[in-house]
């Protein structure tokens, strides 16, 4: 399977079409659980738009992902509006260097999904728990009420956690080292190799 569609009515817009054998979409979950930021692109006044963005994501409610930001950005603004947003998840895992110029590039694990504000949004005591969970995921090991006070309700109100409603996702991983063919004789000149990265 290329992409999730939980809607069969919508385009596989998340079809993986460049490298297609590094296709890890059963591992968007994964993924989404150990990024960091979200890039969240969307139309705004017939302009494309790409705003990066702090999130919540577990497996336990693997077809949704919370969009944390201020309640009064442009981003939580066409939210509202029920309109559709692409997100992208990049974990850089390596930086790989090549013989040649061409053969130089990155492995990664990334996830590009599809989506629109949920019509259920959480609530009050919803949006507190999902912000601890989210400082868990962050800061490992850091706790409510021990390590940080908890959020206020006057804060909870004025920071906006939205609900995506995942409608489709892809997967992406590339892993290893340099594939030139000056690479892979010892007899070329050169230096060949990989520099690692990310959080693991």
């Amino acid at each position: 399977m290329t992409s999730h569609r939980p809607d069969a009515a919508l385009p596989a817009h998340a079809t993986i079409r460049a490298h297609p054998e590094r296709d890890r979409t059963d591992e968007a979950p994964q993924i989404l659980a150990r990024g960091i930021v979200a890039h969240v692109a969307f139309v705004d006044g017939g302009r494309p738009v790409v705003i990066p963005m702090t999130y919540q994501y577990s497996a336990d409610e693997p077809h949704r992902l919370y969009l944390h930001g201020g309640r009064n950005g442009r981003l939580m603004k066409h939210l509202a509006t029920g309109a559709p947003v692409s997100v992208a998840v990049t974990i850089a895992d390596g930086l790989v260097y090549s013989k040649t110029a061409l053969d130089h590039s990155v492995n990664y694990r990334s996830v590009v999904l599809f989506g629109r504000a949920a019509a259920d949004q959480p609530g009050l005591e919803e949006r507190r728990r999902i912000l601890d969970a989210m400082i868990a995921r962050y800061f490992p090991g850091r706790t409510a009420g021990v390590d940080y006070e908890p959020a206020p309700d006057a804060h909870l109100e004025t920071t906006a956690l939205v609900a995506l409603e995942i409608r489709e996702w892809s997967a992406k991983m590339r892993e290893g080292g340099p594939n030139g063919e000056a690479d892979r004789d010892p007899a070329r000149p050169g230096s060949a190799g990989v520099i690692p990265l990310g959080r693991g």
